[in-house]
């Protein structure tokens, strides 16, 4: 009795594992970053892009600092006229 059962319990629990799907995962590029450094013409590309959108930003954001300083450079100028004249 005690083997029947085992072997109706071991042919069940086989059946259940053998009819489950196995997940298998591909290695490689598949999207994802490479290990060994190499980059292709895209990587080049685009890192030379943002580079360039870097330095175009900072350029226009040092022009307005240059055009706020000599803004400033005026009001100060104009601020020691009055001082000055008025002595």
């Amino acid at each position: 009795m005690l083997a029947l059962s085992t072997r109706t319990t071991l042919t069940q629990s086989f059946k259940l594992r053998c009819g489950m799907a196995s997940r298998f995962y591909s290695e490689g590029s598949v999207g994802s970053p490479r290990n060994n450094g190499s980059e292709d013409s895209f990587t080049k590309r685009e890192r030379a892009q943002e580079e360039y959108y870097i330095r175009q930003h900072e350029k226009d954001q040092l022009a307005q600092l240059r055009k706020k300083v000599q803004e400033q450079e005026k009001k100060i100028e104009h601020l020691e006229d009055k001082i000055n004249g008025s002595k």
